[in-house]
């Protein structure tokens, strides 16, 4: 690997362009380029399909790489052994990582290690997980950080099983063809794919997804001829669930498919270390130990902690908090309200709201139109 990309510096190549070069599966081959750009031997770019490209230090690496002919070893085998190696030798992966849009995520601990890497084991070992906790306590960012070759369905209840295999679409001569869907790409390509807020898809729509996930490993495509696509090593699924969200029904065909499932809450410490307001984060807490008991239905996550910092740096104290309580659910709004007079310490707080309108000479001009004023004058 390191050697192809060295011998070509000026090009990005992407896995399938690896894969169809090396006579390697694509898995074996996602395995060994991130194994390579984690050790700083190779650069990533791309959010949707990965680019990889040589840097400084592939020649290197390229000088004690080891590229089997094809088919003298079972890629996954292969794979899952460097994988399990280099976890075991190289440092853990504790710091912020860089996620493909080119926000940070901040490990957290999962069965005494990091939370990528526990994931990336459960990948080499072929077990789907299942994450579930509130909206907006980092489970996408978990996955994103974990898995670079990522693919994500956005589950509701409108999602079709076109969405996850395909359908024909129109192409622009006005003839239909068949487009792959993400799960026909992931399974193609031993991608990774997050089927995000799943317990909101129709369990007919789940099904199509189930016999990719057992001892089968392939699914037929009736849409499309009933062509049977099988999954390539590096295939794997991992799913999200909200059970607060209204229609998220968690049934036993799809919970049985994911041996593992891990509960994700908020990590009000971290809020604290990245310097959100800290009797903003005491209110959450606060609220969060009360949804725990019963007694409320929303708290604020880490999400909404975060967007609070960011709106008070922009409007200032008095309306992030006003948008706090106005972010809150209606039959919980008055809760959180006094939550957050009792931390804070004002009087009264409501929802940010528009006020009366304001006369023409309070209004601020954009800049530049004094400007253009004047220079319509002269003309």
């Amino acid at each position: 690997m390191a050697r192809l990309l060295a011998d070509r510096p000026t090009d990005k190549l992407t896995i399938g362009d690896m894969a169809r070069h090396l006579g390697h599966s694509h898995g074996a081959v996602r395995n060994a380029a991130l194994t390579l750009v984690r050790r700083g031997e190779a650069d990533q770019s791309g959010t949707g399909q990965p680019e990889f490209r040589a840097n400084a230090k592939t020649a290197a690496a390229a000088q004690t790489a080891v590229i089997s002919p094809p088919g003298t070893h079972a890629p996954r085998a292969q794979a899952a052994t460097a994988r399990t190696t280099t976890a075991a030798t190289a440092p853990r992966q504790t710091g912020p990582i860089r996620r493909a849009g080119g926000q940070l995520y901040h490990p957290r601990e999962l069965a005494d290690l990091p939370d990528v890497e526990a994931l990336n084991r459960l990948r080499d070992a072929d077990v789907p997980v299942l994450l579930y906790g509130p909206p907006g306590t980092g489970k996408t960012s978990l996955v994103e950080a974990a898995f670079p070759d990522l693919l994500t369905v956005a589950g509701d209840g409108d999602t079709t099983v076109g969405d996850l295999i395909g359908e024909y679409t129109q192409d622009d001569a006005g003839a239909y063809v068949f487009q792959y869907g993400p799960l026909v790409t992931a399974m193609t390509e031993g991608r990774a794919l997050l089927i995000d807020d799943a317990t909101l898809i129709s369990p007919k729509v789940l099904a199509a997804l189930y016999p990719a996930m057992d001892g089968r490993r392939q699914i037929q495509v009736k849409a499309h001829k009933g062509e049977t696509i099988k999954a390539e090593p590096g295939f794997y699924v991992v799913a999200g669930h909200n059970p607060g969200v209204h229609g998220a029904v968690l049934t036993e065909a799809l919970a049985s498919r994911f041996s593992v499932q891990i509960q994700i809450g908020t990590d009000y410490d971290l809020a604290l270390a990245l310097k959100i307001d800290a009797r903003v984060v005491r209110v959450a807490r606060h609220l969060a130990r009360q949804v725990d008991l019963g007694e409320l239905g929303w708290a604020p996550q880490l999400r909404e902690l975060l967007s609070y910092q960011k709106t008070e740096a922009v409007l200032g104290t008095k309306a992030a908090l006003a948008n706090l309580v106005g972010i809150a659910p209606v039959e919980d709004r008055d809760a959180v309200a006094d939550a957050v007079i009792k931390a804070v310490g004002v009087k009264t707080i409501a929802p940010l709201t528009l006020g009366k309108q304001l006369p023409a000479s309070a209004v601020r001009k954009p800049p530049g139109s004094a400007v253009s004023a004047h220079r319509g004058r002269s003309r």
